[in-house]
């Protein structure tokens, strides 16, 4: 894996525009790109898949042993997530955040209820690929492994419509939602999109504003703040499927990092993390349980903090997990290894000269060498 310079398109800003890519201001530079060998698309593809299935294995973990508590879990939601886990309700997708050093992935968390950077990850660099690297490959099959996805949520699971909803008053959210709904539209399911703040309950089902009965929909809205709406409660009727499902509400909290490595304390790729800081711990990254965008995050170097940033999280309880950082000529990359289907499905990097990655990282497309 190697950063390099390049010269920007001359009309990329018109190219993105024709892709509809309407939040790249200070975001997509395109003035870099990192390289990988063959053998490292090779490592993060099993890395990934292999990750993906600990992760599962924590969650039976959690449920087995009735770990709820470590998660800050509302009680209520755990016959929901009991439920859905055993009946094995589909996810769409999601995305690890790694670094990758020394061949090895490094797992820092697991973005699996509302991951973004979809868009640019799956089509944008695609294109930018295309334009100047023609001759080489991209590890990079999201697009079509999402229209697998939602054709088989069709045909397999008899979802015929479906309604997809998020914050309207977040670009990046409404890309990132109005892209899966072209994909689903694309796989033969009927589909209308909404505000997640025009989700009504009419005391029977959740429905949209038109009244019509909400009965499957993606929603890119976290858990921890949908079960606490209003209508949270009315969650426990059952009368929609929701994706991504709730047992994502457990690989999505960062407990689930201690879990990981407690079930797997000798393998290289989970990084040590604890819900109490050891004794001897001195460099570490403390991660409040359900913190977003780089949120209220600390980094560690010999007891003395290195970088630190605010939130409103500061109030959530807290992991420790020992501090992974790859410096890149100055900057520091996270791989997003997405996961769609329950399978590796290709990458996208995010960089900062800062070490706390956060939602004015840049977005850096990659090609393959060899």
């Amino acid at each position: 894996m190697k950063r390099f310079s390049i010269s920007p398109r001359t009309d990329y800003t018109d190219k993105l525009a024709q892709l509809s890519f309407n939040f790249h201001k200070e975001y997509w530079l395109e003035n870099s790109y990192y390289a990988f060998t063959s053998e490292d698309i090779a490592n993060i593809e099993r890395d990934t898949n292999e990750l993906y299935e600990m992760c599962i294995n924590a969650v039976q973990h959690v449920i087995d042993n009735n770990l709820f508590h470590l998660f800050d879990i509302p009680e209520f939601c755990i016959p929901l997530i009991k439920e859905s886990w055993e009946t094995d309700d589909p996810s769409v997708y999601g995305r690890f955040d790694f670094v990758y050093k020394n061949g090895r992935c490094h797992l820092l968390e697991f973005n699996a209820d509302t991951p973004t950077s979809l868009y640019e990850a799956a089509v944008v660099q695609w294109h930018w690929k295309e334009d100047c690297f023609p001759q080489n490959d991209q590890f990079n099959s999201i697009h079509e492994r999402l229209l697998d996805v939602f054709a088989e949520l069709r045909k397999d699971y008899q979802i015929p419509s479906m309604h997809f909803a998020c914050s309207y008053e977040s670009l990046e959210d409404l890309t990132t939602t109005s892209y899966l709904q072209d994909l689903a539209s694309q796989s033969g399911i009927s589909t209308s999109m909404i505000d997640i703040a025009d989700i009504g309950w009419n005391g029977v089902a959740f429905t949209d504003p038109s009244e019509i009965y909400i009965y499957d929909i993606f929603k890119l809205y976290p858990w921890e703040w949908l079960v606490r709406e209003e209508f949270g409660q009315h969650l426990l009727e059952r009368t929609t499927n929701w994706f991504e499902p709730i047992w994502k509400m457990m690989m999505s909290n960062k407990a689930i990092l201690p879990v990981l490595h407690q079930l797997y304390p000798y393998d290289k790729r989970i990084l040590p993390a604890f819900f109490e800081k050891p004794s001897l711990m001195r460099d570490y990254a403390r991660k409040p349980l359900l913190s977003r965008e780089g949120a209220n995050i600390q980094l560690v170097r010999a007891n003395e903090t290195i970088a630190q940033t605010g939130g409103e999280y500061d109030e959530s309880r807290s992991i420790w997990q020992e501090l992974c950082l790859d410096d890149h000529d100055g900057f520091y990359p996270i791989i997003g290894s997405w996961i769609v289907g329950g399978e590796s499905a290709g990458i996208g990097i995010r960089e900062n000269k800062k070490m706390i990655t956060d939602d004015m990282s840049n977005f850096v497309p990659h090609i393959i060498t060899d």
